[in-house]
């Protein structure tokens, strides 16, 4: 299993900003805009389960609803504080819980159209929405008044309920790692420094995407589509018809749909080659060269972590998660590494051994691996991905993620053909229970690639899940973000096995958002700690591939037909091919990344020789490089939220595969399994300590045997992972 998203985790500052219910209301039109016009954010949706109405924003609604939200969220904050009454959970936190409204809503709407349906004018906005929401979001965590009632809450925790003292907890700690301990001055400069790596992130970013869109490769010999699947050439057609670069031509980009196929079937080794030397010095040079704002954003964080009273930046971190230091990460990772790398060796022993007999006369290079993994598949499983995807029509996958949703959590979905959506290509659903047909929340999908929406996968929401004072719940709406092979003029879309394990995977986001019964909204859902939230995620991409439910969704898209048993025979018996050179480009990528989080740099580093000084140290196989090298390393450049923390999903992984192992031991849609995994994890959010609610699930604490026996690894001695009670 490989890192599929980057999950919209909500970090500490905007975690305690966007937590609201329903506050109080400003009625006002948008400035900007005609008299006839009003601004959407600014009064209550009037859409079904309160999807936002995406036909009526306009452009101009941003910035005027983020000053709007602004001001109601002051005017909430100054009445906590001036509340005479001594402070309390209720009046305190559960208030701070219910403020912001409108903040909210539009922070919502704008993170996710910014990244998914972005524009001109939306980068434009976001150079004014971001840097004014940070500075407001500094204001309130440095603000001495409101720190006072929640440090005094903190103080008289106990005797609250387990939720409520947790959610107490968090907050002070969120407070105090935000600033609120520091002097005048410290703050000050703590405000300077969020201010300029809001600005930094939002630089790498526009780099970044504006680097993946200029760049393609033009085919004008067909001979060189030589061992190219049919979709992807048909792909590659539509892609220069979108380009315009004549007739008789062939585009291929460095979206994962294009760039993936090429390195993986392309016989015509320079074109592999060509395209790998694109995408791993994609943003290193030129006008989006995101080398000087890496170093800048390391030595503004390393400002931070100084002025937080921390050693690093990776120290700030990882203190704040179930790992707890990054001695702890590391020591997870190197006992994953060092098995991983003597996989690579033999399977690029298998891949040399293949070259030598088609008499190629060559060295495995990192442009061959993909190519000869394939070719080796192949020859010792008789596999062949381009005859596996005909089963895996996107449509059919999707049904499979409803009916594993179903059968193991008793929900349904229906798809809502009016309901507003942001783009056209979206698809709205309505969740139901299953037996009783109540609304359990609303699920968008929104899975084809574009030139205005970032690389990769990922799940968030238009709008949280919380328990209101009578007892009623606020039920969510969850969105899925993909990059997924786009349908030709003669086929529909058809996924790679890695595209639909990622579907499965971003599904299990979106279950951890649609099932929480938590009672607190800044508890609900994703809302955990950040080396947790993998767990929902990653292990559903196990059912992807289960038999019993290949038998269900995976058809053949012409005739119908069934995945036959020799079939599902042979992906089971490939299931462990390639987990070297997946696990060690994984599980290098979460090194380099905490090596990083290590400096404490006052100038420039050598980014380049950075890397390479890391990989040397590590005995990075000459054949692979980083999953992701510095410059495009969006998980940890271009926010804050992986930094110091893309080891999260191995870590993850060692409790999906350890409890992945009961459901195969009770049966994979086992209802008692099934139950204890919904009740204990998906409900409950990050209401209780996330070990305990682990424990609670399998019955023990894992280790990491579990992970590397299915990922084909010789086991090595047990990591235990503790969670931050030390439990």
């Amino acid at each position: 299993m490989l890192a599929k998203c980057a999950q919209k985790i909500a970090i500490d500052m905007k975690k305690l900003l966007i937590t609201a219910a329903a506050g109080a209301v400003l009625c006002a039109s948008c400035g900007g805009n005609s008299q006839m016009h009003q601004n959407p954010f600014l009064a209550p949706y009037d859409t079904p389960f309160e999807i936002p109405p995406f036909d009526k924003i306009e452009y101009a609604d941003y910035l005027p609803a983020l000053d709007s939200g602004i001001v109601q969220k002051k005017a909430e904050i100054e009445a906590i504080i001036n509340n005479q009454e001594e402070p309390t959970f209720a009046n305190t936190i559960l208030a701070l819980e219910n403020s912001g409204d409108i903040l909210d809503k539009v922070a919502y709407v704008f993170f996710a159209l910014d990244e998914s349906n972005s524009s001109p004018e939306m980068t434009e906005i976001a150079e004014e929405f971001f840097p004014k929401y940070t500075q407001f979001a500094d204001e309130m965590m440095m603000n001495d008044a409101l720190f006072a009632r929640v440090k005094h809450v903190y103080d008289n925790r106990e005797g609250l309920d387990n939720d409520q003292k947790r959610a107490v907890e968090e907050y002070y700690k969120s407070f105090t790692r935000n600033g609120a301990l520091l002097d005048a001055y410290k703050k000050e400069q703590l405000k300077e420094v969020n201010t300029e790596l809001t600005n930094l992130y939002l630089a790498f970013n526009k780099n970044l995407l504006n680097a993946t869109n200029e760049f393609y490769i033009v085919v004008e010999d067909s001979a060189r589509l030589a061992g190219l699947p049919a979709a992807v050439v048909a792909q590659a057609v539509d892609a220069a018809a979108e380009r315009n670069v004549g007739e008789g031509k062939w585009v291929f980009t460095l979206h994962a749909p294009s760039r993936l196929p090429l390195l993986q079937f392309a016989a015509d080794r320079d074109l592999r080659k060509q395209m790998y030397e694109g995408y791993t010095t994609l943003a290193s040079t030129g006008q989006y060269n995101n080398l000087p704002v890496i170093n800048k954003i390391l030595q503004a964080r390393a400002r931070k972590a100084a002025l937080l009273g921390f050693e690093n930046f990776g120290a700030y971190m990882t203190d704040n998660v179930m790992a707890k230091t990054v001695e702890n990460a590391e020591n997870l990772l190197m006992q994953i590494w060092r098995p991983a790398v003597n996989k690579v060796k033999e399977e690029v022993a298998e891949m040399q051994a293949v070259a030598d007999e088609e008499g190629q006369n060559i060295k495995i290079e990192p442009w061959d691996y993909y190519y000869y993994a394939e070719k080796v598949r192949k020859k010792k499983y008789d596999l062949d991905e381009s005859e596996v995807s005909q089963y895996f029509a996107l449509d059919s996958v999707r049904n499979g993620i409803f009916t594993m949703a179903e059968r193991l959590y008793g929900v349904k979905f229906s798809e809502l053909k009016d309901a507003p959506k942001y783009y056209d290509e979206v698809t709205v659903y309505e969740v139901t229970d299953a037996e009783t047909g109540e609304h359990v929340a609303v699920f968008m999908t929104d899975y084809f690639p574009r030139a205005s929406k970032r690389q990769g996968a990922w799940m968030s929401e238009f709008k949280g899940s919380w328990v209101n004072a009578d007892g009623t719940s606020s039920r969510p709406v969850i969105y899925n973000v993909g990059n997924f092979s786009r349908p030709t003029a003669d086929a529909p879309a058809l996924l790679t096995l890695d595209e639909v394990e990622t579907m499965f995977h971003e599904f299990g986001h979106g279950l951890h958002g649609m099932l929480s019964r938590a009672r607190l909204k800044s508890q609900a859902g994703t809302n955990v700690d950040r080396d947790f939230v993998e767990l929902p995620s990653q292990i559903h991409e196990h059912w992807a591939m289960e038999p019993e439910l290949l038998r269900v969704y995976a058809k053949h898209w012409k005739t119908g037909e069934v995945i036959p048993d020799a079939l599902i025979e042979k992906l089971q018996a490939a299931a462990t091919h390639n987990q070297g050179f997946a696990t060690a480009e994984l599980a290098g990528a979460a090194l380099l990344d905490l090596q990083y989080g290590k400096l404490n740099p006052t100038a420039d580093v050598d980014v380049a020789a950075f890397e390479a000084n890391v990989a040397k140290e590590l005995g990075m196989p000459a054949e692979l490089t980083f999953r992701y090298r510095s410059p495009y390393f969006k998980h940890i450049f271009g926010s804050d939220g992986y930094a110091s923390g893309y080891y999260t999903y191995l870590w993850a992984e060692v409790l999906d595969t350890d409890g992945f192992e009961l459901f195969k031991e009770k049966g994979i849609f086992d209802p008692e399994t099934a139950r204890k995994f919904k009740e204990n994890i998906l409900e409950k959010g990050g209401s209780e300590d996330p070990m305990e609610l682990y424990v609670k699930f399998r019955g023990h604490e894992p280790s990491v045997d579990a992970l590397l026996r299915n990922r084909g690894l010789k086991p090595v001695a047990n990591v235990n992972l503790k969670s931050k009670s030390g439990k």
